[in-house]
């Protein structure tokens, strides 16, 4: 699936000053539009999976490169748009992991292009400050060769204190390594004596998956007319609005994200119900966990005389708390072992 690889990477012989960050307002109408479209819900996270490169080459008789060229300049005006709409939050899905099973010639020019990319997102620094933008990249950085890691590495340790909008980059990413992974990570924690088998669950999972640190996406975007997620954000979406569009990736407009958005407003009430509905299930879920946890304690601890209610309850929130500590504690560790992992590369590359 080569969209993936190339929408914001573009081919050899191309300029490589083109910025990611865009400037500039919307014009009269567009600002008409946007504030009439404000007056209702707004997503504050919209997931692109951007399609169709190229073929809008094919379709205008262009170079290859020149569709992902165009296609790189459309994710820049797009993040312009998403600002201009008080939409602070988005996620792109750069490169599949499914893409290393490519010829090695195709998947080292990726390699190189997507370096000089982040070499270019590294000498914007003044803008993305001046934007308050935090980039994160979301994959497993270790299947990418060590020189690409350190680059990716020090655009994310100079841009985390950033927190006025966020551009997550999938990269060496798909969805079904990501829950995985996060499994493992739990397996880990047990093994290390971090958390119990016991505290395993749903909600912990989501919390160790790449995008812990980010809300789920409330709208998802794919253009092109393909109608299938391709392994891209699986268990975030569960209770996204999904927009399929026809048009191609570099011909995408201004008025295609609003009908998207539109699209999200005419389907909120059902979606926030959904959401609503399963944050009360999952809450349920983990009471009635820690019920048996502690009827299960107090059987094999007790002294054989029955608790009165007031000493049940006061069992059990004990044990949640405990857990919770547990948890807490736990996801510390983790996120300080992605961030040494992190900073590690960006010490080797300043000795490089």
């Amino acid at each position: 699936m080569m969209w993936m690889s190339t929408n914001i990477f573009y081919s050899r012989g191309v300029s490589l000053n083109m910025s990611w960050i865009r400037e500039g307002e919307l014009n009269l109408i567009e600002k008409l539009s946007a504030n009439i479209l404000k007056a209702g819900p707004m997503p504050k996270h919209v997931a692109f999976i951007m399609d169709g490169n190229r073929r809008y080459a094919r379709k205008r008789q262009m170079e290859r490169q020149e569709g992902h060229t165009q296609g790189f300049d459309k994710l820049a005006e797009t993040l312009r748009w998403c600002l201009n709409l008080s939409i602070h939050e988005v996620t792109v899905y750069a490169f599949s992991i499914e893409n290393f099973n490519r010829s090695k010639d195709e998947v080292d020019g990726l390699m190189e292009l997507a370096k000089q990319k982040f070499i270019r997102l590294l000498e914007e620094q003044e803008n993305l400050e001046k934007h308050g933008v935090c980039i994160r990249v979301l994959g497993d950085l270790t299947l990418l060769p060590l020189d690409l890691q350190q680059h990716i590495a020090r655009a994310v340790v100079a841009t985390r204190t950033h927190n006025k909008c966020f551009l997550n980059v999938c990269f060496a990413y798909t969805s079904r390594h990501e829950i995985a992974n996060a499994v493992r990570e739990m397996a880990w924690g047990v093994e290390q004596g971090l958390i119990k088998s016991s505290d395993v669950s749903e909600a912990l999972l989501s919390q160790c998956l790449y995008s812990s640190n980010s809300p789920n996406p409330d709208l998802l975007i794919r253009t092109s007319g393909e109608v299938r997620l391709s392994d891209f954000l699986l268990w975030q979406t569960s209770h996204s609005c999904l927009v399929f569009q026809s048009v191609l990736w570099p011909e995408y407009s201004f008025w295609n994200l609003c009908d998207a958005i539109l699209q999200y407003q005419l389907n909120h009430r059902p979606l926030q119900k959904a959401r609503d509905q399963h944050r009360e299930g999952q809450a349920l879920q983990q009471h009635e966990a820690d019920r048996a946890c502690v009827a299960d304690l107090l059987q094999h601890h007790g002294n054989g005389k029955p608790l009165d209610a007031q000493r049940r309850q006061e069992a059990l929130l004990n044990y949640t708390a405990s857990r919770e500590e547990r948890v807490q504690d736990f996801l510390g560790v983790l996120q300080h072992k992605r961030d040494s992992f992190l900073t590690d590369l960006t010490s080797q590359a300043a000795l490089a």
